[in-house]
């Protein structure tokens, strides 16, 4: 029967964002989800929307005991994890010599420990079931670097590294793990940005959607021969 029932993956942000496009188009390609956020009504709200048998959990990503947790309530009500996606992230601009040291570790410890974290615990699971796919958001900031950003772009160069070693690790496994690297995308996190003046500066001319983000993500996660690879989502952004 569980075959039959879809994949099931843990979209860790999965609340709003890329997360949350990454979670509609899995849900509507039959997968059941799991939405971990640190807003538990919110994630809720996301899980709702998608429909019934799908999961909400609240988890910190940066806290190993609450990814524990998480993963074993996954394991309970959703079955093993076939796919993780992970895409909680923060961010705290601004120029180094103003950023506080607790802002540095609070990008640290969600963006890159968080992920590590999350990876760490799903490969247990997907060693089991001899096979799997994660996927890491990333950004073009890690590639590129960002005047105001260097602590979020030195976590996001991170998760670059980790992700093609790990896929390196897991390989003999059927394990693959791969990342996507956006480019300025409409959420929560850009909504700040001048985006006139930045548009001038994308090729395509405009900022991304979650739901192009979120296609590229079920790609990978789909891609039976594709690993360690780093796709890069940013209307053309990086050839600037």
């Amino acid at each position: 029967i569980l075959l039959k029932m879809g994949k099931v993956c843990a979209v860790f942000g999965g609340s709003r964002g890329i997360g949350r496009a990454v979670a509609e188009l899995l849900a509507q390609k039959g997968c059941r989800l799991a939405i971990l956020a640190r807003n538990l009504d919110v994630a809720q709200s996301t899980a709702r929307h998608l429909g019934a048998g799908h999961l909400a959990l609240s988890c910190d990503v940066s806290s190993e005991q609450e990814v524990q947790k998480a993963f074993e309530e996954m394991q309970r009500n959703l079955g093993p994890i076939n796919y993780l996606v992970n895409a909680a992230g923060i961010n705290r601009d601004g120029l180094l010599l103003r950023t506080k040291t607790e802002d540095m570790i609070a990008q640290i410890h969600t963006n890159l420990l968080g992920t590590m974290l999350t990876c760490k615990a799903a490969l247990k699971v997907m060693i089991q079931q001899q096979g799997g796919a994660i996927v890491n958001i990333g950004s073009i900031v890690g590639l590129k670097g960002n005047p105001g950003q260097s602590v979020y772009s030195a976590t996001k160069a991170g998760l670059v590294g980790f992700s093609r070693s790990l896929a390196k690790e897991v390989a003999k496994k059927q394990i693959r793990v791969n990342v996507v690297a956006p480019g300025f995308i409409h959420t929560e996190m850009t909504a700040h940005l001048e985006e006139d003046q930045l548009k001038k500066s994308i090729p395509l001319g405009r900022f991304g959607e979650p739901h192009e983000v979120a296609q590229a993500v079920v790609f990978l996660l789909e891609s039976p021969y594709i690993t360690g690879s780093v796709l890069v989502v940013d209307g053309g952004l990086q050839l600037m």
